[in-house]
Formats: structure tokens, C-alpha cells, sequence
């Protein structure tokens, strides 16, 4: 039996920094203010962290959508939501390791974590729903993915090139990564 990788200290480092980076992204490429960011409620985990119904081993990452209801009377209740973001460190670890050096760790994980985030701005925002159809949700996927190479576009540099080239159109991840 083949073990799963896990992210070392190191690499939960990077995977942090990546986040606070894309963070930073997407307040400027949707003028949002550091205060206005924090109603984008989410947090993100590793595989060591996953409950078993947030491992998924056809996607790098996913989001898990949960709400909470507080009843506060009989005529109100208040709702809250977030977003949790499902790192599959195998799948990411085993991508960067097929890739042959070619790809690297810090690159991959910037456009994993902007894509997911701009999933949590159109969610909150109401221009794309959580639980669609699945042709919407293809939809989506294909609207996220350009939304997040005009977001990364402006900050690319030769290893961000080499993950936004294996995510476009001519190429599909899996067939670079497999």
C-alpha cells in the first residue's frame, strides 16, 4: 500500500503565504478593502485535517460549503456560512513531483488558491451558485479559471507561466500532471 503524502511544515509555510498573496490579489482586482475581505468567510486545511467527505482524488482542491442557524426567536434566525477550502496535498505533492522540477510548489498553489477564492467573491456575490446544476457548475469553472489567469496575469513570471500554460485552454491539467 502506497502511502499519502502530506504537506511538511515547509510546505504548509507556502501553502499560507500563497493564500495571504492571492488574498492581496483579489482585493485589488475587485477594489474590495481589507475590511469589506473578511465577509468572504473561509478557511483552509490540508488532507491531514479532512474530514473524509472533504477528500476528493479528482481535484488538487475543492470548497465545502457550511451553514450554521441560530435561532434567535421564533420569527428570526440568523444564518452563517462559510467556505472551507479541501487541499489534497497528494494530489498537489504528486503533480509538482510528475512534473520533473518543471513545476513548482509556490506557483501551483498560487493559482489554486486564487481560483478558489474567486469561487468564495462570486458565491458571496451571488454571480455564481454553490450548489448549481452540474453543466453551471462547468460553467463556473470555465468563468473561474479566466477570471483567475486575468488576476495572475499582471504578477507572472517564468514557473507562474509554465501553471498558467498547463491550465489553458490547448492543455487539460490532468493530461500534464498524469
Amino acid at each position: 500500500m502506497k502511502a499519502v503524502k502530506h504537506f511538511s511544515p515547509a510546505e504548509i509555510a507556502c501553502v499560507n503565504s500563497t493564500f495571504v498573496h492571492a488574498e492581496e490579489l483579489l482585493r485589488k482586482h475587485y477594489g474590495v478593502s481589507g475590511g469589506d475581505w473578511k465577509s468572504h468567510r473561509y478557511d483552509v486545511k490540508t488532507l491531514a485535517q479532512l474530514k473524509e467527505h472533504e477528500v476528493n482524488e479528482r481535484a488538487f482542491a475543492h470548497l465545502c460549503k457550511y451553514c450554521f442557524v441560530e435561532e434567535q426567536d421564533e420569527s428570526q434566525a440568523d444564518e452563517f456560512c462559510f467556505y472551507r477550502v479541501c487541499l489534497q496535498d497528494n494530489r498537489i505533492l504528486n503533480a509538482v513531483e510528475r512534473a520533473h522540477s518543471f513545476i513548482k510548489l509556490h506557483p501551483l498553489m498560487l493559482y489554486i488558491a486564487t481560483h478558489e477564492l474567486v469561487h468564495i467573491v462570486r458565491f458571496n456575490r451571488g454571480e455564481g451558485q454553490f450548489n448549481a446544476p452540474l453543466e453551471e457548475k462547468m460553467q463556473e469553472e470555465e468563468t473561474v479559471h479566466t477570471i483567475t489567469r486575468s488576476i495572475l496575469q499582471p504578477v507572472a513570471h517564468q514557473g507562474l507561466n509554465l501553471v498558467l500554460d498547463c491550465f489553458s485552454d490547448q492543455y487539460h491539467i490532468g493530461d500534464i500532471f498524469n
